[in-house]
């Protein structure tokens, strides 16, 4: 007899497995903690297999969690097609959106992924770039949508968070150690000044060993541990880690992460993806 395996069941375990951990999963995919869990093990049960490794802090896929991974994608890919192919489309036309780099993880995936299903019509194109300019580009009315990382939030924006700036250095490195310390920027960087600030208000001297307009020099430099870089906590890019200084480094400031939305464009449209936003930013 054929068996039918649980397409919300497998959808909250690709989500799992994307952000790291059940509590993640369940804000972006706007469902209680438990709600999830439950999908989890009704999907161990019906396959007799463990899919999560739940000894480790973060939780981990088994070998078959592994294997199912791939298959679970293709299934719930051709579902969502699917089901965009033959129900209403009456929702057509592009949307801009503009993100700061450091934080387009692990957040904006999930709302494009959503929002796709949603308006599988409307294009989204995303633009990576520095607050200062991406602020410009709305002004301008370039992009309809825009997040930001700023000290305050502007008159027509709204406050979705706000989060510590964290030390980040390689993995298992010591350039934190080092002194003078060596320190990663991009020119346009906004937190780099407050950092330098900081240092200087500890008495810590510093050198500015890598300078560039490319985030992923700058990423990359980083994680050959030739300097050391602050990110914005729950949004460290790959291959570095949060340096466990202990008191050697100062503490750093908080920034804000503000969402603007245009009240120009399609309103349906621009305020579902608003929505989307402020659910991914509600996960804890």
């Amino acid at each position: 007899m054929a068996r039918n395996l649980d397409m919300t069941a497998l959808r909250s375990f690709v989500a799992v497995s994307d952000a790291g951990g059940v509590t993640r999963a369940a804000g972006f995919l706007n469902l209680t903690q438990s709600a999830v869990s439950m999908q989890i093990k009704r999907l161990e049960e019906a396959l007799d297999l463990q899919l999560l490794d739940r000894t480790e802090r973060k939780v981990k896929l088994t070998a078959s969690g592994e294997q199912l991974l791939g298959y679970a994608r293709r299934i719930l890919s051709l579902n969502d097609e699917v089901y965009a192919r033959m129900t209403a489309q009456e929702y057509e036309g592009e949307v801009v959106v503009g993100v700061p780099h450091d934080i387009v993880y692990p957040a904006i995936p999930f709302v494009l992924n959503r929002f796709a299903r949603d308006f599988p019509r409307v294009k989204v194109q995303l633009i990576s770039s520095y607050t200062m300019r991406l602020r410009e580009m709305f002004r301008r009315g370039d992009v309809d949508i825009i997040l930001t990382t700023e000290d305050r939030c502007g008159p027509t924006g709204e406050t979705l968070t706000e989060l510590p700036l964290v030390w980040v250095g390689a993995i298992g490195g010591t350039a934190w150690r080092q002194r003078p310390l060596r320190l990663a920027y991009e020119h346009t960087c906004i937190f780099r000044q407050g950092v330098q600030a900081a240092l200087d208000r500890a008495g810590i001297p510093w050198v500015m060993t890598v300078e560039s307009d490319s985030s992923r020099t700058v990423e990359a430099s980083v994680s050959a541990d030739l300097a050391v870089h602050t990110s914005v906590d729950g949004a460290l890019p790959p291959y570095v880690e949060r340096i466990q200084h202990g008191g050697a480094l100062p503490d750093l400031k908080t920034t804000q992460i503000n969402l603007y939305a245009s009240d120009l464009a399609d309103g349906p449209v621009i305020g579902a993806l608003a929505e989307l936003i402020r659910q991914a930013y509600r996960a804890p």
